[in-house]
């Protein structure tokens, strides 16, 4: 006789906090494989018109979420700074494609100045904005500047989606219900947010620490996001992909690949929670949350990385004007 439904949706709950609790059976190919069978996945949904722009788009998670959402009917903008690969991801794309339009536009996300500009393209050539994804991302093992003098981690994951996604509010809104999907790391969990400390200087860099803090000020400024355009019908989620089989990881963690490189996800597995989220229903799921493995999850592992709800929006207030300075024209 089989089980009632809620003794084994109970189950399918206690296993998943066993895995998160594990941080390797959570973050690793596991997850999913456990989660998928436990809480019977479907496919996520059919996508066909809706208008979705993705960045980062030529490779990794970016590549992979443009696949599944090509082949579920969306009309696509990717994104990528290398007019050879963004071609040939155009190219990928539009073999799976079930009909919809795939187009591309060059920008560098790390040249703010480039950012604006794509903003403005995309406002011009769209005629509305379903979806936008936050894709884009370097894990840097050197300090570098950015064109304009910012340290290039912070100008890549935090002021350059903070610009676009300024840029493209009003086709947001005007397209409303709309949602923003930003890929963060599970990297953020080591990091208290603290503003004074956001931007390491060149003396005291290191890469890993440098991205995980902007990865941490991703979710804040989500957070902050919700509070400010959800009420307009804009949502905004933070997707953290779980350890992804990626050329960033590669390049920027060579060790952690080595070492746990067998039990990575595939990028399609690690792209699969931000694929579920751009298919949802209008208004659904509530915006403002942090998200793996198609479940909405803590924002807090360490007991020192702990910020209050009134703490989190003072921050979150903070960094949201900081960003507006850091981006200004």
């Amino acid at each position: 006789m089989s089980q009632p439904i809620d003794v084994r949706a109970g189950a399918a709950t206690a296993v998943d906090a066993v895995l998160e609790a594990s941080v390797v059976g959570s973050f690793t190919r596991i997850g999913p494989a456990v989660r998928r069978r436990l809480e019977h996945w479907v496919d996520p949904p059919a996508v066909a018109g809706r208008t979705m722009v993705i960045t980062g788009a030529t490779s990794g998670l970016g590549l992979a979420a443009a696949c599944a959402l090509s082949r579920r009917g969306a009309n696509l903008v990717l994104v990528g700074r290398d007019p050879t690969r963004s071609e040939q991801a155009r190219r990928t794309v539009r073999a799976v494609s079930t009909g919809g339009r795939i187009d591309v536009e060059l920008a560098d996300l790390g040249d703010l100045e480039q950012v604006r500009r794509l903003g403005e393209r995309l406002l011009e050539r769209l005629d509305r904005l379903d979806v936008l994804i936050n894709n884009a991302g370097a894990l840097l093992r050197t300090y570098t500047r950015a064109p304009d003098g910012h340290e290039l981690t912070i100008t890549v994951h935090l002021l350059a989606q903070f610009a676009l996604t300024q840029g493209l509010l009003p086709l947001l809104e005007a397209s409303a219900p709309s949602r923003v999907i930003t890929m963060t790391s599970g990297g953020m969990y080591t990091q208290k947010f603290s503003l004074g400390t956001l931007v390491m200087s060149e003396d005291d860099y290191d890469g890993t620490v440098a991205y995980a803090r902007a990865k941490r000020a991703q979710v804040v400024l989500t957070h902050e996001l919700q509070r400010r355009f959800g009420p307009k019908g804009v949502d905004f989620h933070v997707v953290h992909p779980g350890w992804a089989d990626t050329p960033g990881v590669h390049s920027g963690l060579p060790t952690f690949t080595k070492v746990v490189g067998p039990l990575f996800r595939t990028p399609e597995v690690g792209a699969d929670t931000a694929v579920w989220l751009a298919g949802q229903p209008d208004g659904e799921p509530e915006g403002g949350q942090l998200w793996l493995d198609r479940r909405p999850r803590g924002l807090y592992r360490l007991p020192w990385t702990y910020e209050s709800e009134a703490e989190l929006t003072a921050d979150g207030e903070a960094l949201y004007e900081w960003c507006k300075v850091m981006t200004a024209h």
